[in-house]
């Protein structure tokens, strides 16, 4: 499978240079040097992960996702040159799967895009299951399609949200605490988890509960961690 990233940055010096890793790696590569042209391309060609600069002119990196998630749920590696916890914590509440910081090292960028992709590619392998269909209570999700399900309504995850609901799912009424979720989701080891999670926690109740401050299926288990109720 011939798998394609988009590169978003407005610095051609990087786009080019990541372009160089990616190609050196087997991928196929699209370059955008802003938010809008990233859109023109994913509506003509078929992209398996973006890498998306935040701080670009005429359409910003945080600006194009919130467009980009309205369709579309492939992987998205937020760039930025800010190091603060809360922006990073911002890209990822806004629909971005991982977030680097400029400048960064080559190599972990490219980590981090297997990683991505590995998980966009291979949905549903988690504990060699062979259960495709999983259903608690209306909340169900098939496997094999990559769907989840809420009373018979799609519901619209990200790959990230999509790997923790069948993590908890197929694994109904056991609690797994926030340093086990980030590893079995994120495959690595667990690196501010505390605040990574939660925000992935929340968006997900925004789209299956309907009162997310009291949730019926994703429940917190005080000191412990989080699970969906059997």
């Amino acid at each position: 499978m011939d798998l394609t990233v988009l590169v978003t940055d407005d610095d051609q010096d990087i786009r080019d240079g990541i372009e160089i890793y990616l190609k050196n790696e087997g991928y196929k590569v699209l370059k955008a040097k802003d938010g809008k042209e990233a859109l023109e391309i994913l509506s003509k060609h078929e992209v398996h992960l973006i890498i998306l600069d935040i701080m670009m002119p005429n359409l910003d990196g945080i600006q194009a996702t919130f467009k980009i998630r309205e369709e579309r749920n492939i992987p998205i590696i937020m760039l930025s040159a800010k190091a603060e916890e809360t922006d990073k914590i911002h890209g990822l509440s806004i629909g971005a799967d991982d977030y680097i910081t400029k400048p960064f090292h080559p190599l972990e960028l490219m980590a981090r895009v297997k990683s991505q992709l590995r998980r966009y590619t291979q949905l549903g392998t988690y504990n060699g299951m062979t259960n495709t269909k999983i259903e608690v209570d209306g909340l169900s999700i098939d496997r094999e399609a990559k769907e989840v399900r809420l009373n018979g309504e799609i519901v619209k995850l990200t790959p990230i949200e999509y790997k923790i609901i069948e993590l908890l799912l197929t694994n109904a009424g056991r609690v797994f605490s926030i340093q086990e979720i980030y590893e079995r989701v994120w495959n690595e080891e667990a690196y501010n988890a505390e605040n990574i999670v939660p925000v992935h926690i929340r968006k997900i109740r925004e789209k299956i509960e309907a009162d997310p401050k009291n949730p019926r299926y994703l429940k917190v288990v005080w000191g412990i961690g989080y699970k969906i109720e059997k």
